[in-house]
């Protein structure tokens, strides 16, 4: 019987990932790999290591979640040591419970290692604490789609009493978001900002308002991934923002409606 580690692979930037998490790449037979996960990383990999990806695009998977979970038994059935390589936590949305439930249901011997999520290293790297003792002393991760296309769920009443929410891939979803927000009196003045590739050279920043945050993602041709903090804590952005300014040559730039 082999083992398999889930493994965090941070936010973007590879030199985010933990020590542990590096030493699995290095140790694995095989790594089954994410779309969001930096692809630098599988450099450290063994020259005969397999590399499975299994990324999944919106309305497009490469392999069903189902299949992954049947990948991972497989090949630790074998005896080998597989690394599940996914962006940010594997617990953060990123469906690793899952996975660890199909390996337990299996009995096969699993570990979870974790990472760092985007939902606070994007905003760090775009200067925006997610707590600060002048604006924000709780704070909220939330999906930003359901599954499957099921109806919203989410309790956006009681997100509305946190002071900083943290939005995963909600960019398509931004209308009901802002919809739900303002219907249970969330002031529109709220400070919000949008972090596309957070944490590579490729990050972007609009800072906006959710009154107008629908139309200032389009004008700045935001996608996914893409962070959506809302909050005060966006104001100490002007302050302490450090990463995009350290990229003389604009890779990082940061969009100015």
């Amino acid at each position: 019987m082999g083992k398999v580690y889930l493994v965090g692979a941070g936010p973007g930037d590879p030199e985010l990932i933990t020590v542990k998490g590096l030493n699995c790449i290095k140790n694995a037979d095989v790594i089954v790999y994410d779309r969001l996960v930096n692809e630098e990383l599988l450099h450290y990999a063994k020259p005969k290591a397999e590399l499975i990806y299994c990324g999944k695009l919106p309305h497009h998977h490469v392999m069903k979640q189902e299949l992954i979970n049947q990948t991972l038994v497989k090949h630790a059935k074998r005896g080998k040591i597989v690394t599940r390589l996914k962006g940010g936590d594997p617990f953060v949305f990123g469906r690793g419970g899952e996975e660890a439930e199909e390996l337990a249901k299996n009995q096969i011997p699993f570990e979870i290692v974790p990472g760092i999520t985007a939902g606070i290293a994007a905003p760090s790297y775009a200067g925006i604490p997610v707590t600060h003792r002048n604006y924000g002393s709780s704070f909220a991760f939330v999906t930003g789609h359901m599954k499957n296309g099921e109806e919203d769920s989410i309790k956006w009443e009681a997100l509305c009493h946190i002071d900083t929410l943290a939005i995963y891939m909600g960019v398509r979803n931004l209308p009901n978001i802002r919809a739900k927000l303002l219907s249970f009196q969330k002031s529109g003045d709220t400070p919000v900002a949008l972090i596309n590739w957070g944490t590579t050279s490729s990050q972007k920043t609009i800072v906006t308002t959710l009154d107008k945050v629908v139309e200032d993602a389009e004008k700045g041709k935001i996608e996914n991934p893409c962070m959506i903090i809302i909050g005060e804590v966006v104001r100490m952005r002007e302050k302490i923002q450090w990463f995009e300014n350290s990229f003389e040559d604009s890779l990082a730039k940061e969009v100015v409606l």
